[in-house]
Parts: C-alpha cells; sequence; structure tokens
C-alpha cells in the first residue's frame, strides 16, 4: 500500500513536470528565453510545485474518492511576443505537454513489456507498477489537458489560430476556467455524491477515455 502510494506520487510529479518542461523547451526553442531564465527547463521539482495545484488539490481528490486524482504545477511563463511565427508557435508550445505525455506513456509501455522478462519476481513486480501508473498518468493528463477550457492546452489548440476578440477574451479566462474545473470536478460531485446523487461528467469522460487508451497500450 505505501509503495502503491509513494509510486503514484513519483509518477505523478514525472508527469507533470515533464508537461511543463515540454511547454518551456518548445518556446524556448521557437524563440523566448523566458523559461530558460526562470530555471523552468530544470527537472528540479521545487522550480515547478504549485501548493494548490501539485498538493492540496491532489491529495483532496484522493481522499474524498472522487474518482480521479490529478494536478498541476506552476504554468510555465511565456512570451509569445518573442516567438519567431507567433500564431503558429502558439499552438505548437500548447501542444508540446500532451505531446510530452504521450510520448511517456508510449516509452512506459514499451518499458513495461521489458519489465516483465526480468527473473526477479519482486523487481519484475515493482517496475511494472511504476510503468503501468507512469502509462496511466501521462495519458490523464494528456487527455484532461485537451478538454478545450481555458487554462488547459486544449483551448489554445483549438483556438490559438483566432484573431477573434470573443476567442482571445475567452482564452484569457484562466481564473475563471479554473474556477469551474475546481467546482465540477471536486466540489459539485463531492456535494451530490453526499446528496445521494451522482454527478461527475468530466471525470467520467476522463476515466473512461484514459481507460481506452491505456488498454490499448499495454
Amino acid at each position: 500500500m505505501i509503495l502503491q502510494i509513494l509510486i503514484s506520487i513519483a509518477t505523478i510529479i514525472i508527469a507533470i513536470i515533464s508537461h511543463e518542461i515540454a511547454h518551456g523547451w518548445v518556446a524556448w526553442y521557437l524563440g523566448d528565453d523566458t523559461p530558460k531564465k526562470q530555471n523552468r527547463l530544470s527537472f528540479n521539482p521545487i522550480h515547478h510545485i504549485d501548493l494548490f495545484g501539485s498538493i492540496i488539490l491532489p491529495v483532496l481528490m484522493f481522499f474524498s474518492k472522487s474518482g480521479v486524482v490529478f494536478g498541476w504545477a506552476k504554468p510555465v511563463m511565456i512570451n509569445y511576443d518573442n516567438l519567431r511565427n507567433k500564431k503558429r508557435d502558439y499552438i505548437l508550445v500548447a501542444s508540446a505537454g500532451v505531446i510530452a505525455n504521450f510520448i511517456l506513456a508510449l516509452l512506459s509501455a514499451l518499458l513495461l513489456k521489458i519489465s516483465l522478462m526480468i527473473p526477479s519476481n519482486l523487481i519484475s513486480g515493482i517496475l511494472a507498477m511504476f510503468f503501468l501508473n507512469m502509462i496511466f498518468f501521462n495519458i490523464l493528463l494528456g487527455v484532461f489537458n485537451l478538454i478545450p477550457i481555458p487554462p488547459l492546452d486544449g483551448s489554445k489548440i483549438l483556438l490559438g489560430w483566432s484573431d477573434n476578440i470573443y476567442v482571445k477574451r475567452y482564452l484569457n479566462s484562466d481564473r475563471i476556467g479554473t474556477l469551474f474545473l475546481i467546482i465540477t470536478l471536486f466540489i459539485l460531485p463531492v456535494i451530490i455524491k453526499y446528496a445521494g446523487g451522482n454527478f461527475n461528467p468530466i471525470t467520467s469522460f476522463l476515466q473512461k477515455t484514459t481507460k481506452v487508451i491505456v488498454t490499448a497500450l499495454i
């Protein structure tokens, strides 16, 4: 049980940090050195941890048994005016985190198959648990970030090409979007659950979609 929790925490941290580093690395490659100046290309968790998104929310979701546990790191600060092709690179930077998570899931699926060939049942079992968690949390984080609600990457990937003033206002509504996600994913489901009901559409979507993809990979 303790080992499972420790592995889950480790793989969640790896998935979240890799996601943010990918944003920063692609932005740096495309002309903006802001992430590098702020040490956001580092794998040191201290540079990426967000008190609420990385610690408080995952703990609350775990103990509330909301059906899914995830979090986020501090967003990578990017000066889009420094990008060489602002409209194209905006979408590329937004896509980088999700792509990184899916690549990690694919690599973990390959390493999982290799780990099962190890003669030692103990080592093989621990490694298999680690790589299964890597697959699950990276797919979950990738799918979650494809939801087109700010501040999630899906909104930027889907609408980042538009110059429409209302679209831009929507893309800049990070605080409202974050509040909506917290209410929809955590607060409402818990309240309705204790009232005897069942309402968790986003979590249900994430669980079903993640299960389909993870099953296909393993």
